[in-house]
């Protein structure tokens, strides 16, 4: 009888250790588990990292009939808009940059010289990606650049306040929406044109 209830003791002990032991390692792997920072906000980079994602050219491809690699020596020879009063606002509502002026080619004029493959002009089941070197991302449809105001105010800057643009030689900026930091694309690598399938 001496044996079964010290048996049963032995067990209760173990049961009990093991479980603060688990708990224990929960709480450890919980505080080895690193914190994600929540935030809209890109990484600072060093200058010797940003310069990494620096593209001389951006590459204009997919649905095209006419890929193009173009440089901002190659965009001051299209037809270039001048910017005014041009406000970087991130999703917060706070203003991250003001440009007093800048320099840009319509992304619209670009798609056009690269002309999208459609059949017929009932064809416009397309979207746009803008893709950065770290592959940020910003996309629009057809009928946002073709047959909206925002093709209007959509730029592929290459100049602001009278420089050259500082986070890569290009950017991609919409100026029509609301909150322009979205799709505020420095380090501009690609225009991909797709069709919706």
């Amino acid at each position: 009888m001496k044996t079964k209830t010290y048996l049963f003791a032995l067990f209760i002990a173990l049961t009990f250790t093991m479980c603060n032991t688990s708990k224990k390692e929960d709480v450890d792997q919980t505080e080895k588990t690193p914190k994600v920072k929540e935030s809209d906000e890109h990484i600072a980079l060093s200058p010797a990292d940003s310069l990494k994602l620096v593209n001389h050219q951006i590459e204009i491809k997919g649905e095209v009939e006419f890929p193009l690699q173009l440089t901002v020596d190659s965009l001051r020879k299209m037809k270039v808009v001048d910017i005014n009063n041009l406000k970087i606002v991130c999703q917060s509502g706070a203003v991250k940059k003001d440009d007093k002026t800048s320099k840009g080619v319509l992304l619209k004029d670009i798609l056009e010289k690269a002309k999208i493959k459609q059949n017929g002009h009932k064809d416009r089941n397309f979207y746009i990606v803008a893709r950065a070197s770290d592959d940020y991302k910003a996309t629009f449809s057809w009928a946002e650049i073709f047959n909206n105001p925002t093709g209007e105010n959509t730029y592929v800057l290459f100049e602001e306040n009278g420089k050259p643009v500082k986070n890569g030689e290009m950017i991609l900026i919409c100026g029509n929406d609301i909150k322009t930091g979205p799709r505020h694309v420095y380090w501009l690598k690609t225009i991909e044109v797709y069709k919706v399938k």
